[in-house]
């Protein structure tokens, strides 16, 4: 299909264009990103419809962003994405902004009940019968020019975006398009809350397994190496590989010889930041007993296994009820954090990751079950 394409490569040209949507009531935004070596993603390309044309932005060569960051936060204008956690980190890495209202199109898949975690080919075969082609979601998009290939790419993929965008409005009701846009809320106010390091080691491996000292030092570990990921714009495996950080708290090493012995211990890990990474080892090992973070509470028990499972069919029943993908109404994560709040004899409380229209329609349906599951001798 030809496709009517408009490239933005200049400030003046953007922000008019940034005018001109926001008179739209919707505008379809995807992103090309490279991330092979780094912490941050770096923005190869920003495409954006309405659903008759494609407009893509070069982003190497727009210096202000401020118009777009406006665009973003523009509340009269909805912002349709994809599956979009990795282009939300695009945006506020480019404009220091997020996309709001956001409507995802996978979670109004699943709203649907078209499927869950719908892959985006899928979902336009799905949807729009019409089959994309594949190839270029590895290709280089910091290089230019970019090929006719990765162009075509590009353009048909924010330009069917908007056409998906309107197939699935036209289905949902009114309730369920506020719930995908709820949903859309809460993953913009996660991406733009930046995690705190010195609380990176309760996401440990096995932390669980750890006395308190030696969770000091995993904490200290733990938040060195993500300050560290940060500032030198590299994954965190870099620094120090996620297999190491358990044993490197349990065992403590002292010399280097015992810190390259470490299981998944990386030799440049050894060579570039051993002594430093001994000392912080050293250090937190010294932690007086009184600051040593409390312990993490361990897994739930297989026992506990049951239960849960009753937990799940209530969210089950009402996702039948409301035809609605099962894995959108009560995430595992929530379930356990409810169960750890009080397992195995209560009370228990609702956890805050249970919240909006999820915890109106099952918060009570949750405590109920677990009080007469507590009350069966």
């Amino acid at each position: 299909m030809a496709i009517d394409i408009h490239w933005i490569t200049d400030d003046a040209d953007l922000a008019q264009h940034c005018v001109a949507w926001r008179r739209l009531p919707f505008v379809a935004l995807d992103t090309e990103f490279m991330r092979v070596d780094t912490f941050y993603p770096i923005a190869g390309l920003l495409q954006v419809s309405e659903g008759e044309r494609a407009y893509l932005i070069d982003p190497l060569q727009i210096g202000d962003w401020s118009p777009f960051a406006e665009l973003l936060q523009d509340p009269a204008v909805v912002k349709v994405l994809h599956a979009c956690s990795e282009d939300l980190e695009v945006f506020l890495r480019l404009t220091g902004s997020l996309p709001a209202p956001l409507f995802d199109t996978q979670l109004a898949a699943g709203y649907l009940n078209l499927g869950f975690s719908m892959g985006y080919s899928r979902l336009v075969q799905a949807v729009l019968a019409i089959e994309l082609p594949k190839g270029e979601t590895r290709s280089d998009w910091l290089q230019r020019p970019l090929s006719a290939t990765q162009v075509s790419y590009a353009a048909e993929d924010v330009l069917h975006l908007a056409e998906v965008y309107a197939a699935l409005k036209a289905q949902l009701s009114a309730q369920k398009y506020a719930w995908v846009l709820e949903d859309g809320a809460e993953l913009v106010s996660n991406q733009g809350r930046e995690s705190d390091p010195d609380e990176a080691w309760r996401e440990a491996k096995l932390a669980w397994k750890l006395s308190r000292q030696q969770l000091a030092v995993l904490k200290a570990l733990c938040a060195w190496r993500e300050r560290e990921a940060r500032v030198r714009n590299q994954p965190r495996n870099r620094i120090i590989r996620e297999h190491s950080l358990w044993p490197l708290a349990r065992t403590q090493p002292d010399n280097l010889v015992s810190l390259a012995r470490i299981e998944d211990m990386h030799p440049k890990t050894v060579r570039q930041d051993g002594e430093f990474i001994l000392k912080l080892i050293q250090q937190a090992a010294a932690t007086p007993a009184a600051d040593w973070p409390e312990p993490l509470p361990e897994p739930l028990p297989l026992e506990a296994s049951a239960l849960l499972k009753k937990l799940r069919a209530i969210g089950q029943r009402e996702a039948e009820r409301l035809n609605i993908a099962p894995e959108l109404m009560l995430r595992k994560k929530t379930l356990e954090a409810l169960l750890k709040s009080g397992y195995p004899k209560g009370p228990y409380q609702l956890p805050d990751a249970l919240r909006g229209w999820r915890r109106e329609l099952m918060g009570q349906a949750l405590l109920d079950c677990l009080a007469a599951a507590g009350d069966t001798p």
